[in-house]
């Protein structure tokens, strides 16, 4: 049994108990660590006692920054702990920049960098852009793998911008389902009469999206409704309780279960809302979000914008509804004159493609933990733990997801 150490930026992102969930099912030993930043107990998992390095906050660079160079100071007492891994995963920039000390320490560990967001930082052309990636590159220097989630990460950035020349491991976003069981996608059922819902679900951190969907429910009066759950990025809104409170047809329903919550929380809508203008026009353009691959495996139909990798899939896969471009005009023609019978020719192509592009199994699992396991170097006889080297002088990056 291979065992992993996972270093993670956010012990309450959901994201990471779904990736621990997922190590495990395919048979790995994992240990975590990471950073806290908030409280979410949804995303505890049992059997797994993290260790903390310290505490961070969204949107606070400056103070994650100072929070790694003060785990690197405590990482040689927290690993005096735990048995040696046989991989090291760091999740995101900041937790790169600690595994090349936790790998020296117990002897020459082979790491894999998750990397599932590029950050706007990253993307500048200013000095911080180029210290950044620098920084990327010099922590990147023993890194055995390169786990992405959209193909588009490595077209756009890490092939042209970030001079990583480290193998690739696509994973993209897909629903984890380890029962063995495979359900078909669900029929879709709606109360004539009633509006049309559209979910927002994940990580909520939009401003833009949020602005839009709260226009357009009003100007279609009532007849479509936005539910959202999951994390609002509450350092992205000003005031998120009270702007989903003064919207008529906007409700916020609270976190959820990732992935044991996925087949209520969808049947309760009809479309996803899988836009997302965070990084417009970087990031938005280049990612496969989480909730495209949830909606359609339970059969909410996507909502993309063209000229994105999100519709790209989607209409590689025959299933959802392109918008032309981000205008309120354009979101209120597309569904003008949306009705039940081109809702369910549409949800029929999805049935169609069946859950197979939507979803990971065990076998997934094992295939990626196999990944990691053949990174495995033998351990030189007599080896022992070495000190870590100081980070404090060194610049990272700190991933807001």
């Amino acid at each position: 049994m291979p065992r992993v150490l996972y270093l993670v930026h956010d012990l309450s992102d959901p994201a990471v108990r779904r990736r621990v969930l997922m190590l495990a099912a395919g048979g790995a030993a994992v240990t975590l660590a990471g950073f806290r930043r908030g409280e979410n107990h949804l995303a505890d998992i049992e059997g797994i006692t993290p260790f903390e390095l310290g505490a961070t906050a969204d949107a606070r660079f400056v103070q994650r920054l100072v929070a790694v160079a003060g785990a690197a100071v405590k990482l040689p007492r927290l690993l005096a702990g735990i048995p040696r891994p046989d991989v090291i995963v760091a999740r995101n920039l900041e937790m790169l920049a600690l595994a090349g000390g936790a790998s020296t320490h117990f002897g020459d560990v082979p790491v894999a960098y998750e990397c599932l967001d590029v950050h706007r930082l990253l993307l500048g052309d200013g000095v911080t852009g180029k210290a950044l990636r620098a920084a990327e590159r010099h922590f990147s220097r023993k890194t055995d793998l390169l786990v992405t989630s959209s193909p588009a990460f490595v077209e756009h950035y890490f092939k042209p911008l970030s001079g990583l020349r480290t193998p690739v491991h696509l994973l993209e976003n897909r629903v984890l389902e380890l029962d063995g069981h495979e359900t078909a996608i669900p029929a879709h059922s709606r109360v004539p009469g009633t509006p049309w819902r559209i979910g927002w679900f994940g990580a909520i951190r939009c401003r833009k999206s949020f602005d839009l969907l709260a226009a357009f429910t009003r100007r279609m009066e009532g007849r479509f409704e936005v539910v959202l759950r999951g994390r609002p990025v509450r350092s992205e809104f000003d005031g998120f309780d009270a702007l989903v409170a003064r919207e008529p047809f906007l409700r916020f329903e609270g976190p959820y279960r990732n992935p044991e919550d996925l087949a209520a929380i969808y049947a309760e809508v009809d479309f996803t809302w899988a836009i997302d203008f965070f990084e417009e026009g970087r990031n938005s353009l280049w990612l496969l979000p989480n909730r495209l691959y949830e909606g359609c495996r339970h059969g909410a139909l996507p909502i993309v914008l063209d000229g994105t990798e999100t519709a790209r899939l989607a209409t590689q896969h025959g299933v959802g509804l392109t918008l032309a471009d981000a205008r309120l005009d354009a979101l209120i023609g597309r569904f003008a004159d949306f009705d039940e019978a081109a809702y369910q020719a549409l949800h029929a192509n999805l049935v169609r493609r069946g859950t197979r592009p939507w979803v990971l199994d065990r076998a997934d699992c094992a295939a990626f933990v196999q990944r990691l396991a053949a990174l495995r170097r033998p351990v030189e006889q007599g080896a022992m733990p070495q000190p870590i080297p100081s980070l404090v002088a060194n610049k990272v990056d700190c991933h807001d997801r």
